[in-house]
């Protein structure tokens, strides 16, 4: 039943349902990058912030938050977490002293470059079961759905 007391469809599968797909989906794709980035303390969400630092430059929490699609909650954890392992390093804004800007270490720095192989071949290892012209499609498909 439903929040409205209506029982789901009888011809209802979950297995059959987007959002359990890509769950799924998901889940494999994180056991894949934990497997595979060689770095045991390191999630996929925080690789997302230490690649978008490497990218980016120095950014504010919030800038920071945007660009890898986290809410401010999680952004701030994992930023506290990257703190903890002096990965990043959280100083006053030069030009807004009210906002945070967060930046790579340089133990952080080394670590990005020394496993972005690995990040990129858990994206491999990730897209392995599809053939070129499916990845192709199915990055392609993610793009629309996001």
């Amino acid at each position: 039943m439903d929040d409205f007391g209506r029982l789901p469809p009888d011809d209802y599968q979950l297995a059959g349902q987007v959002h359990h797909r890509l769950r799924r989906a998901h889940q494999r794709s994180s056991a894949i990058f934990i497997d595979q980035i060689g770095d045991s303390l390191l999630t996929p969400t925080q690789w997302a912030a230490l690649a978008t630092l490497h990218a980016e430059g120095p950014l504010s929490q919030n800038q920071l938050g945007r660009l890898t699609y986290m809410d401010p909650a999680t952004t701030q954890g994992v930023i506290l977490r990257l703190v903890e392992r002096n990965l990043v390093e959280r100083q006053p804004d030069p030009q807004d002293r009210r906002r945070t800007s967060v930046r790579l270490t340089r133990i952080g720095q080394a670590l990005v470059v020394d496993l972005m192989a690995n990040a990129a071949a858990a994206n491999e290892r990730t897209l392995a079961p599809l053939t070129e012209e499916e990845r192709v499609q199915f990055m392609a498909l993610l793009a629309r759905l996001m």
